[in-house]
């Protein structure tokens, strides 16, 4: 059994019955008080956010996680396709469970988490960065570099990203998935 010492960032534990991953936490010491460990929690299986405090030493419920690679196919009305790459057994996620499905490129490696107790995915998280072509992007104005202007830009997934003026239509672009944001241009 594991205690509040075993927290962790990214650890997912078990609590009323749904599973949260840790974001954040800390600990809070008072001179007459016993210390208490706060956590920020994400919901796995839900969409809820949740803040939780625990007396110091407290049982917790963390869940094994299994990491394995899988490759994008196709999105159909069950969802989202992978195939692993080992084995070729395909696995069908709903886009709630995907990181950030406006960037998910057909052929791309993702790591799908799984539940080892129900072998059931419960995520897919994207690379941190990914290349990306642009398709659609108002072209900037020339000499129009000395400020930090962005301009909205989309790319072959459909998603959109703030790009500088000076990138174009069919240019190549880093984008970090976390945040969404542009990262740079990428030369071919």
């Amino acid at each position: 059994m594991a205690s509040t010492s075993d927290i962790s960032r990214g650890l997912i534990i078990k609590l009323d019955g749904s599973l949260y991953k840790i974001v954040e936490f800390g600990e809070n010491k008072t001179a007459r008080a016993a210390a208490k460990v706060w956590a920020k929690l994400t919901g796995v299986d839900n969409n809820r956010t949740i803040e939780k405090t625990w007396n110091s030493g407290d049982a917790i419920h963390p869940v094994r996680v299994e990491r394995k690679e899988y490759q994008y196919l196709f999105k159909d009305e069950t969802g989202f396709n992978f195939m692993d790459n080992e084995n070729f057994e395909q696995v069908s996620v709903p886009e709630s469970m995907v990181d950030a499905p406006q960037f998910l490129k057909e052929g791309s490696n993702v790591s799908v988490l799984f539940n080892t107790e129900t072998e059931s995915p419960m995520s897919v998280e994207l690379p941190d960065k990914i290349v990306l072509l642009v398709t659609y992007s108002e072209p900037g104005m020339r000499g129009d570099t000395a400020t930090r202007t962005l301009k909205p830009a989309t790319v072959e997934t459909g998603g959109t990203v703030m790009v500088p003026l000076f990138v174009n239509e069919g240019e190549l672009i880093r984008v970090n998935t976390k945040t969404g944001e542009y990262v740079e241009r990428v030369k071919e």
